[in-house]
This record gives structure tokens, sequence and C-alpha cells, in this order.
């Protein structure tokens, strides 16, 4: 049987004007203005004729040249990544130390959960419980370290050699106190605030309507698909977005003494803060996401309907932990799957190098007596970790202008990150000489499968791919 949501019939015109795509002017004017003020130059975003939009060099670049910084508009990390590494909950930037990331990684793995015993961010360990409590936990699971070791680099009483080299920022604690995320500076704390986090902290200052229910919508995601956390984050993204500007302009109408409000009033409010999710290009989540192999296609249509009721899931508990009633619209089945379609279609991986990998290379490219001295401290913690040692920050992420970028199996650019890019934005780099003009694409995929192989993946973005290297290939 079809869920089926009352907000969507309830507000079908207002829904139908969220989703209406934007006029080329509209995208025009709205990507010059994102250029201009991040400084993205060399680069501009037009109408195309084949794909809505495209972005354009407006200068030479060289082989390798950077085209673009791009800063994510919403971003997650993957909940399995949590126990590699603790980043910043805005920036993605690792934080604490060498030592609190080892010390943290070991413990969590030993023991199986982030979430037993006590927080592992703050590296003066003043949330840990009793070291009874402690040594209760932790005997729970075999740790391949003795247990007072782990302790000492979390606490970060043990010095690893030559760390200082590798400094990271320290952990800042979440504004609302709920210990679940951390940032590598105050700045980052307040953006991430008053970006989303405001609303989906589960700490005493949290807004959220239920702490409860948002617990139980953060348990589903985590159980099911993190890309229902994403889609929060966009839906309190606009929330706070639209409380911000109704302020504002009661702060304007007291000012002027306007008293009279028109009807559609709050509504274009609404659509004012949807404006930067507006732009993504969008299909309901359960009719694009590609069809596993392990599903036959004559099950496709039960799978979807599936897929629709998972979102209706996700839905209804994330409804109850930041009703807003001014904003209802944002809470219909229908924006919501046009949500999570759009990370689904637009979204770039986020990654971002561990220094603890750095590490233990620089360590093994010491003079070999020098080495060999050092070893006998660090060899422990390396076997120990194991293979993992060198798991980076991964997650996904939806980025405004590079989700511009149309594909091509022959790119003019790629998604690479350099030594120096040690945080979430995407860096875009020239994977040859591009001219002043001409369209800067990348790979949706990889451009070096059969040509069958390539058009089968990439139906599941909605289109037939006719690059010259298809056209030549096109049998």
């Amino acid at each position: 049987m079809e869920v089926v949501c009352p907000i969507d019939a309830q507000f079908a015109e207002q829904i139908a004007l969220l989703l209406e795509p934007p006029s080329s002017l509209q995208v025009q004017e709205y990507f010059d203005d994102i250029i201009t003020s991040k400084q993205c130059n060399g680069i501009q975003v037009k109408p195309t004729n084949d794909y809505g939009k495209g972005v354009y060099a407006d200068t030479e670049f060289e082989e390798e040249d950077l085209v673009l910084k791009d800063q994510m508009l919403i971003g997650v990390q993957h909940s399995s990544n949590k126990i590699d590494c603790l980043v910043c909950g805005y920036c993605f930037r690792f934080i604490g130390s060498i030592e609190l990331q080892i010390g943290r990684k070991l413990y969590l793995q030993g023991l199986g959960s982030p979430k037993d015993c006590f927080d592992l961010a703050s590296s003066d360990g003043s949330d840990m419980e009793d070291h009874q409590e402690f040594q209760h936990c932790s005997s729970r699971k075999r740790f391949q370290l003795p247990i007072e070791s782990i302790e000492s680099l979390m606490n970060e009483k043990l010095a690893l050699p030559y760390s200082n080299k590798f400094p990271l920022p320290s952990a800042i604690d979440c504004p609302g106190g709920c210990k679940e995320v951390y940032y590598c500076s105050k700045s980052c704390a307040q953006a991430d605030w008053e970006l989303c986090h405001s609303i989906l902290c589960t700490g005493e200052g949290s807004k959220s309507s239920s702490k409860k229910a948002l617990l139980k919508f953060i348990e589903h995601a985590n159980e099911t698909n993190d890309i229902f956390l994403l889609a929060a984050k966009a839906i309190s993204s606009t929330i706070l977005k639209y409380r911000k500007l109704k302020a504002a302009c009661n702060k304007e109408k007291e000012k002027n003494k306007i008293a009279q409000v028109l009807s559609n009033h709050k509504f274009s409010l609404l659509l004012k803060a949807w404006k930067p999710l507006s732009m993504g290009y969008k299909r309901r989540w359960w009719d694009c996401i590609a069809l596993p192999d392990d599903v036959d296609i004559s099950d496709e249509s039960s799978f979807r309907m599936q897929i629709r009721q998972l979102a209706f899931e996700s839905l209804e508990l994330l409804k109850k932990a930041i009703f807003d009633e001014e904003c209802l619209p944002l809470l219909s089945l229908e924006i919501y799957g046009h949500i999570i379609g759009m990370f689904e279609l637009n979204n770039l991986d986020l990654v971002v190098a561990s220094p603890v990998e750095d590490y233990f290379l620089y360590i093994d490219d010491l003079p070999e007596a020098e080495k060999k001295e050092v070893d006998e401290i660090t060899r422990p913690f390396l076997d120990a970790l194991g293979e993992d040692y060198s798991v980076c920050c991964q997650g996904t992420a939806f980025f405004p202008i590079q989700s511009c970028m149309n594909h091509s199996c022959c790119p003019t650019a790629k998604a690479f990150k350099r030594d120096e890019d040690r945080d979430g934005q995407a860096t875009i780099l020239a994977c040859r000489p591009i001219k002043k003009g001409e369209e800067i694409t990348i790979s949706y995929i990889d451009e070096d499968l059969q040509f069958e192989e390539r058009q089968a993946l990439l139906a599941d973005y909605g289109f037939r791919c006719k690059c010259p290297k298809c056209i030549q290939e096109d049998p």
C-alpha cells in the first residue's frame, strides 16, 4: 500500500512553487553572487542547451592548475567513519592531536561502539566516568594493547615522538553541549550552530521540538542511510534562514510602523530561504536511485515503493523532531524526496586525508639509526591499528558550484585533493589545458570503463552521454 503524506495535499500549491526550476536569469544572478563573494576567479556558471547549466572557464588554465575550491552547502561524515576519524563538524578538518586520534580509534575499535562508556573527543579526559567504570567497560572487548597505554594517549599523558610536527587544532565543544559534534574553532562551531546544528543538536541548548524524537531520527538514519542526515541539515538550514528573514522583516515593520501584512508574505520569505536548494537539479529519490545489482528488473516497482516507504518513515521521525508550523511545506514527502534525490544525483565524496597516515609515513622515512629507536615506541600502536592506520575522513557533501559541472568521459577537470587541502572543501584541478570560454567538465564515473558500462552507469543520472569519446566509441 502506497504511503500518503497529508502535507503533500495540504500544501500542494506551495510545494509546486518550491520545486519550480529557477529561471536562467535567477540562476545566473545567484551563481554570479557566489563566485564574487567566494572569489572563485576564472570561472562562470552559465545556461547550456542540453543540461540546464554548466561551468565555463573565464580565463585559461594549464594542466594541474587549481580551477575551483568550493565550500560545501551541506555535508556529513559517514556514521561508520566516526570511529576512525575525529574531525570538525563544520569544515571536517582533523582535530585534537595525533595521540588523541590514535588512542580514541584504538579504544573504539576495541570497544566496538563510539557510544559506550564515555565521550572520547575531549583530550583532557574531563568527560570520563571514574576509572573503575572505564575498566569495567574496557573489559567487555579485547584490546590489543594495555588499556593504560590507550588511556594515556587519549589524555595526552603520553607524547609520541615527532607528533609535534603534525599539530592539530584543539577540539572545541558544541555550543549546545551535545558531546556528539566537535569543532576546530569557535568560528566553525558558531557557523554550524547558525547553519543547522542549533535545531539538530541533542544537547541541553538544542532548539529541537523533541530531543527524544531527534535521537530516534538519528538512530534510524545511522541504521538505514545517512543521506537522511544530509536532508535533515538542508531542511533545518532553510528553517533557520526563514526565521532569520522573518525576524529582520518584523524589525523593519516595527521601525517603519507598517501594520498591514500580505497573506502570502510568510511564504515569500520561505521561498527566499529555500533559494540555495532551489538551484540544485532534483528528482524524487525513489525515482532516481540506481537499482542495486541484487534486485531483479521485474522487482523494480516493488523496490522503489520500499525506498519511498523508507523515506516516509525517516520524514515522520524528523517531523516530530523539528516541527515548525510556518515551514510545514518543507516537511512534505514530495520535498523530502526531491532533496534526497538532489543529493543522490549531485553529491561529491567528502574526503580529507588523515594526519595519522602522514605521521607514520614520516616515522618510516627517518634515518635508520633514529628510526630504530623511535620504532620501539610507535610500532605497537601501528601494529594495533593495522591497515586501518591510513583511513581518511569520509562522507558526502553537496557543493553549489561543483554540482553545476556537467559530465564528460573525457573531462577537462577532476576532483582531487592536494597535500595542502586539509578540509572538506571540493578541490577541482585541470586535467589538461583549458581555453577561455571552454566548458569545465568532470567525470561522474570511471571514464576508463567500456562504452556500454559507462552508458549504463550514466543512465542512473538520467541522461545518455554524447561526449566526443562516446560518439567515437558508439557502435
